[in-house]
This record gives structure tokens, C-alpha cells and sequence, in this order.
């Protein structure tokens, strides 16, 4: 490099213009300051994570998903086998909130990709669409794509041959229609052969239901679960008769009639029967058991839920994710349900465990001893839209909640709040989500400058081995770029400092310069980022 162009390079560039000297070209982001454009990848896994249909305080959701469209449909076209094994592995490890992006491309891949591409998609359906619920939503999409060739009515088909009968038994139970399909229509339509006898008892009960009425005797073990939800929906004036059914078929909440849910009986069988209500439905549920007194009918209610609710194995069993847990605790402790006219006093033990659960619930990490900063951003964009539709948790209060995951896990951690001024945030690591939900919300907003925590840090000199900023990456107010702050923090405190960039939102930028191996940028509330942060901390850039 040439000594002028040296000399520019010393000059600081405001984030309104394009970094001088990048290696990679800068763009213009939403907010009209400049940063660079993420991977293809990692846009990827942002639209797999994050979503794009809540949209944000620049883009709307069309504008973002239009956005989104334009990276990933080409590349289905480039390199479908890769975009079907991402979606896989993101929905098998549960590293997202919500399976309707993974399904969506799922269907993109199965009508516009290559023969190969198809044929992945196709293999991938029983392991994405692991509900009735995931299958009836593609099942919308590939009618709406243009219909069923014979690769997709086969794709469809193996979800139903493929499993046991006892699970699949469990499935078209539960999840009977949704999407404006059911079992039966797809059965019809695809032409699944039973692969067993059990099979086939199922598919007669699907599509002809007991011809002669709901017998007195349990037919066959196949049909139990059918069997057993026909003898609870005929006894919906007995919740006590509906409560042993429960008991001795570990019958789900799905399979019972919506007359008995009222009953704390019913319930508390439900709860204390193995295998008779999950994860998902357990925290969805929360409200409702304790708007009619289960818990001060039921001793040991309670310290059943939050027994489930701290049980690591079962949360991952379950692929329970991170924002489901704290959208399920920022609407229990609300006192109220987010439609309907439910309302309920909020339970203390209950809220402990679902504070423990949303910690368990991220893939375990090992402190790495590492000085940290984390700073959140804010600005006035952090405060508008929903991390993947999730009501209630916007991004500001989602970066919040991850940078507590941090700070209790960290040893050495300092935690700060920016817009377009800084502020320290004094959390103990025994905070609770709702503590820095109230500290975080009392924080004025502004504009959005990502530089200042790292200036902050070397204008004092603050000894930190990696920065975490939790951004929207519309950053704009700055005199500096926060990766040229980085370089000038290296240089003046002689310390290979690190940036990891947390993205809390769908779009298409970063502030992590791609070329730089001390920068990394993460998905936030991807379930596996705690993990991937902490061996990034621990690894040395100048290796690899």
C-alpha cells in the first residue's frame, strides 16, 4: 500500500460514507449509513432464525422478505444441495423459534430446484415436518407453488410410511387438520401404501373413522390413542372419567374435549401423567392452569412444571427454543393471554422456572475466562418489530435477554447500553430477565453509532479481550466505523481484541468486516450462539 494511501486510511471515516481502504466493498444499509453485506450463508440462517414477516423500523416485512428472496431463491438455483442441508440441520437442532421459514424454503426447494435438489428436499420432509402441523403447512405451500408432481406426492407419503405406527398413531390424533388440510385428504392424495398392519388400521380409522361408533373395547393397540380420545370426547360431561383416561392412555391435551380444559382435574392428570402433555404445549398452557387454580389446588403442580421447565434433557428432547421460553415468561408474568379475555395472578415458583428455562435452554457453554464488553444497542430501530414474529420480544429486549446469558456465564463482564451516547448497565450476574427487561426499557433511545462502545473502551482504557455488540447493524450516527474503532483500540492498548457481532434482525448487513479474523458475526437467538461465541473468544485469530 502506498504511503498516501496509508495516510487516508489514518482519517476518519464517518459512517454515512463507505469505509476508506475495506478489502470487501461496503454498502448502504436501511438507515442510510454504510456497513458491509453479510454472506449468503449467513442470510441464510438469518431468514432461518430470525424471519422476516415483523419487518423493522426501516424495512417493512415485504421489503425484508423480498430482500430475502432475492439471495436465497438464487441460490436454490446455485447450490440447492446446500440450502437443503442448512434448513435441515437448523430445524433438527432446534437453533430456530419457529419451523414456518425452514418449511417455506423446504417447499421452494421441492418445486424449483434441480432433480437433485428436489430429491434432497424431498428426503428432508420427515425430519423438518415433524408434526401434522409442519406437514399440512407445506402441504398449503405446494399447493400454492403449483401443485403436486410425483416427487412431492411421494416426499408427502414417506411421512406417513416411515414412521412406527405408534408414532405416527400419536400424530393423527393430535394434529387431525390444520392449513385447510387433513390426514385424510393427503392419505387420498398421495396413495400411501401401509407399510404394516398397524398402518393400515390407521389409515381406515383417518379415512372412515369406527363406522359402527367408538367400540366398548379397545380394538387394537394400534388404534389405542384413536380409541381412547373417542371414549374422552364422549365423556365430556365427566371430567373425572376423562382424567383417568388421561392416566391410563397418557392421552395429550389435543385429543381431549375443549368442555373438560376448565377442569384442574383434567389438568393435573396431564401433568403428573409422563408423556401426556409436552414441552410446547406446557409452556403454552401456563396461563390457563393458573387462571384456574391448579396450582393452589395441586401442591406439587408447580413443582412439577418447573421440574419439567429445568430438566436440560427434556428442553432439548423437546427442541424447546430460547425465545419460545421467554416469550412464554414475558406473557405469563403479563397476567394475561394475548388473545382472549384470559387473566391470571402469576405464580412465583412458576416464573422462577421459566427464567432457569430460558437459561438451559441456549446449548451449554464453558466460560472462557475472557474480559468482556457487551454492549446492546438501544437506538430507536432496536425497539421496533418482533424477532421472528415472536409477540412481544423485540429486538432490544431479545439483546438484552442474550446479553444476560452472557453476563451470568462470564466471569469478567462489563455491560453497556448505546444509541447515539453511551451508557454503563449495572446487572449482577443474579439479574432476572425482568430486571433488565425494566432497565433496558428505562434507557433513552436515539441513533444508532456501534462505534462507541469500542471507542468508549479505548478512550479509557479499558482492558477487553472480545467486544459483543447486540445490534440491528443499521448503524449510522457515527464520525467512525466500529471496525476501523477496533483497529484503532488494538493498536492503542497493544491487545488483538476481538468484535463479535450479534444480529438480531433478518436483514442483509453487518459491521463485522469479513476480512478481519478477529470479527465474527452470529444469528442472534440462534440456540447455538452462546457456544460459538465462547470458542470464538478462546481462539486465536492469527491461527486458521
Amino acid at each position: 500500500m502506498s504511503r498516501a494511501a496509508k495516510l487516508h486510511q489514518l482519517i476518519p471515516t464517518g459512517q454515512r460514507a463507505p469505509l476508506a481502504g475495506a478489502k470487501t466493498p461496503q454498502v448502504k444499509n436501511n438507515a442510510g449509513g454504510y456497513s458491509w453485506k453479510v454472506s449468503d450463508q449467513q442470510r441464510l440462517e438469518r431468514f432461518l432464525i430470525l424471519g422476516t414477516d415483523a419487518g423493522s423500523y426501516y424495512a417493512s416485512p415485504r421489503e425484508l422478505t423480498l430482500d430475502a428472496c432475492a439471495t436465497l431463491l438464487p441460490m436454490i438455483q446455485r447450490d440447492g444441495l446446500g440450502v437443503v442441508h442448512t434448513l435441515t440441520e437448523v430445524s433438527v437442532e432446534g437453533r430456530a423459534p419457529r419451523q414456518d421459514p425452514a418449511i417455506t424454503l423446504l417447499a421452494y426447494c421441492l418445486k424449483s430446484g434441480d432433480l437433485a435438489t428436489r430429491q434432497a428436499a424431498a428426503a428432508a420432509v420427515p425430519q423438518v415436518c415433524r408434526t401434522g402441523t409442519h406437514l399440512f403447512q407445506l402441504a398449503r405451500l405446494i399447493d400454492q407453488m403449483g401443485g403436486w408432481g410425483r416427487l412431492t406426492r411421494k416426499a408427502v407419503g414417506s411421512w406417513y410410511a416411515d414412521k412406527g405406527w405408534d408414532a405416527l398413531g400419536l400424530q393423527l390424533a393430535k394434529y387431525q387438520q390444520r392449513e385447510g388440510w387433513s390426514h385424510r385428504d393427503l392419505l387420498r392424495l398421495c396413495h400411501v401404501r401401509p407399510p404394516t398392519l398397524g398402518h393400515g388400521e390407521l389409515f381406515r380409522w383417518v379415512t372412515q373413522g369406527f363406522p359402527e361408533g367408538v367400540p366398548a373395547n379397545q380394538p387394537s393397540e394400534a388404534l389405542r390413542l384413536p380409541w381412547a380420545m373417542g371414549l374422552a370426547q364422549a365423556a365430556k360431561a365427566d371430567p373425572a372419567q376423562v382424567a383417568a383416561l388421561v392416566r391410563q392412555h397418557a392421552l395429550p391435551r389435543e385429543c381431549l374435549p375443549s368442555e373438560v380444559l376448565n377442569n384442574p382435574g383434567v389438568w393435573s392428570a396431564l401433568l403428573h401423567t409422563p408423556g401426556a402433555i409436552g414441552m410446547t404445549a406446557l409452556l403454552r398452557n401456563l396461563g390457563k392452569m393458573t387462571s384456574i387454580g391448579l396450582f393452589s389446588r395441586d401442591r406439587g403442580a408447580a413443582a412439577a412444571v418447573c421440574a419439567a421447565l429445568t430438566d436440560p434433557r427434556a428442553l432439548r428432547a423437546g427442541r424447546i427454543h430460547p425465545l419460545s421460553v421467554l416469550v412464554a415468561l414475558h406473557t405469563y408474568r403479563s397476567g394475561r393471554g394475548l388473545r382472549g379475555g384470559l387473566k391470571w395472578a402469576p405464580h412465583d415458583e412458576v416464573c422462577a422456572g421459566l427464567e432457569k428455562a430460558f437459561h438451559a435452554s441456549f446449548h451449554a457453554v464453558r466460560p472462557t475466562g475472557a474480559r468482556h464488553l457487551l454492549a446492546v444497542d438501544v437506538s430507536g430501530s432496536m425497539g421496533c418489530g418482533e424477532i421472528a414474529g415472536m409477540t412481544g420480544i423485540t429486538p432490544r429486549v431479545g439483546a438484552a435477554a442474550m446479553a444476560l446469558t452472557t453476563l451470568k456465564t462470564e466471569p469478567s463482564t462489563e455491560l453497556y447500553a448505546f444509541s447515539h451516547t453511551l451508557q454503563r448497565v449495572d446487572l449482577g450476574r443474579r439479574a432476572d430477565l425482568e430486571t433488565v427487561h425494566r432497565t433496558f426499557d428505562a434507557i433513552p433511545m436515539g441513533g444508532t453509532d456501534c462505534a462507541l462502545p469500542i471507542e468508549h473502551a479505548r478512550t479509557h482504557r479499558i482492558p477487553v479481550d472480545t467486544f459483543v455488540v447486540y445490534t440491528d447493524n443499521e448503524t449510522w450516527f457515527g464520525k467512525v466505523h466500529p471496525a476501523a474503532a477496533l483497529r484503532a483500540y488494538r493498536a492503542a492498548m497493544n491487545r488483538p481484541a476481538k468484535l463479535i457481532v450479534v444480529g438480531m434482525l433478518g436483514n442483509a448487513f453487518t459491521i463485522a468486516d469479513p476480512n478481519d479474523p478477529g470479527m465474527l458475526d452470529v444469528v442472534g437467538f440462534d440456540s447455538s450462539a452462546p457456544a460459538v461465541m465462547a470458542d470464538f473468544a478462546r481462539a486465536d485469530p492469527t491461527r486458521g
